[in-house]
């Protein structure tokens, strides 16, 4: 790999705890304690029993972090009490290299292939590769991957078709299998409805996905969420060119009143990048001609270089 100076890729894990504080502040330690990587963000979910977070560095102090919290994750996480809304396949559910600046697509694959390696060497956890690291067409996209959760891949596992890209076909005994890619920055969002149960919210779901006709490079599922009394509408759009936040969310608002529910609120998993946001704001306040040069603070730091 040829690392350009000033590189930067961009790593978002998510790990299937989200309610256990101690597991989740050793998380944290783990991606801190490489120097040269600095951690952006991370947020926990306890319906979902789930934890997101968001880091960037070099490629090959990235990729140690990267590692070092899945070792964690492996040590602390045990998969046969693990309970939650969101689908997963193991402790290390999903890890994605995500190109920022001065390195490609083809970087990320490699970083997201020797990920893969040391997962399995190392912590004997078996891989399964997605995205533009994908071996197959039929696993570029997670849902497939995650076809079944944690709980059916027990059982498949073994079949040829559910073979993991890397290592045995067997689960690590208490971390399951891991996710792990490269792909462009995506938009995790949850949409709260209230007057709606888990049904609307499925159905809901499925009217606005792709895979049943919906919007092209929207993933969507229904939830309950028992901390809050509210049916959740939980999306990630793959490509916010091709599908704006604002037309996931009108949709998302018009089949909810057909159903006489309404929004009641929504939230953005991680951080956004800016000209969603900017797409978003011009949408809703029909501004005409807008973008990064007329926010102030853009202009400033355009300034400072």
């Amino acid at each position: 790999m040829i690392v350009e100076q000033g590189a930067l890729v961009e790593c978002v894990p998510n790990f299937s705890e989200g309610r256990r504080l101690d597991v989740l502040a050793a998380l944290v330690e783990a991606i801190r304690s490489v120097p040269g990587v600095r951690l952006l963000s991370h947020s926990a979910d306890p319906d979902h029993n789930r934890s997101v977070f968001t880091f960037v560095g070099a490629p090959e102090p990235l990729l140690e972090a990267a590692f070092r919290a899945a070792r964690t994750a492996v040590e602390r996480i045990d998969m046969e009490h693990h309970r939650g809304q969101h689908p997963r396949i193991g402790a290390v559910d999903v890890a994605p290299f995500v190109p920022i600046a001065g390195v490609s697509m083809e970087d990320c694959v490699r970083l997201a292939e020797r990920m893969a390696e040391r997962l399995w060497v190392e912590l004997e956890v078996p891989v399964y590769l997605y995205g533009q690291a994908a071996r197959c067409s039929e696993r570029v996209r997670l849902s497939a991957v995650r076809r079944g959760q944690y709980e059916g891949l027990k059982e498949t596992i073994g079949q040829v078709e559910r073979f993991p890209d890397i290592g045995d076909p067997r689960l690590h005994p208490t971390a399951g299998a891991a996710a792990v890619g490269a792909r462009e920055p995506l938009i995790a969002f949850n949409i709260n409805l209230r007057g709606a149960d888990l049904a609307v919210a499925k159905r809901i779901a499925r009217a606005v996905r792709e895979s049943s006709g919906g919007l092209v490079n929207l993933q969507a599922q229904g939830m309950w969420m028992d901390s809050r009394g509210l049916a959740q509408v939980s999306m990630n759009l793959l490509d916010y060119h091709s599908t704006p936040l604002y037309r996931a969310f009108e949709l998302v608002r018009m089949e909810a009143e057909r159903f006489g529910a309404v929004i009641a609120s929504s939230e953005a998993i991680e951080l956004l990048p800016l000209d969603a946001v900017l797409e978003t704001f011009s949408y809703y306040l029909r501004l005409a001609s807008f973008g990064r040069e007329k926010v102030l603070e853009w202009r400033l730091l355009e300034e400072e270089t």
